[in-house]
């Protein structure tokens, strides 16, 4: 894996503008607050975003994948003043889950996720180096 900083560029951070791999690629369909039981244990946007990170860190180790093997993460926030005012718990999160791993990500916000109780949805890619 190899993350693209371009020469001259300040350094971004909890995020990088580009990463290249190559092996297997598994892809994460969005990921949101609740358990594997579907069920919200808190409307805490850190706490849900906390809790997708655990699921996306479920379904990539279906694949053998691991936090590291993360390429690319978009995550869909219904609010963006929640988002920015919880960066710290966040972060404190995103670390405890994923650790220093930063891949290159987005952040949007939308009118509206399927699931009316959900904060944030993550949708990831992931990329397996061949053995």
């Amino acid at each position: 894996m190899e993350f693209l900083q371009p020469p001259g560029w300040v350094r971004p951070r909890g995020y990088s503008n580009g990463v290249a791999a190559s092996g297997r690629t598994v892809c994460v369909s969005g990921m949101i607050g609740w358990d594997g039981e579907g069920v919200f244990h808190t409307d805490d946007f850190a706490g849900q975003v906390r809790q997708a990170l655990l699921n996306v860190v479920a379904v990539l180790a279906e694949a053998g994948a691991r936090p590291e093997h993360i390429v690319r993460m978009t995550w869909y926030v219904l609010d963006k003043k929640e988002y920015v005012g919880a960066y710290k718990e966040v972060g404190a999160a995103y670390r405890e889950v994923i650790g220093l791993h930063f891949p290159a990500m987005t952040a949007v916000q939308v009118a509206g996720l399927v699931e009316d109780r959900a904060r944030v949805e993550i949708e990831v890619t992931a990329v397996v180096a061949d053995a």
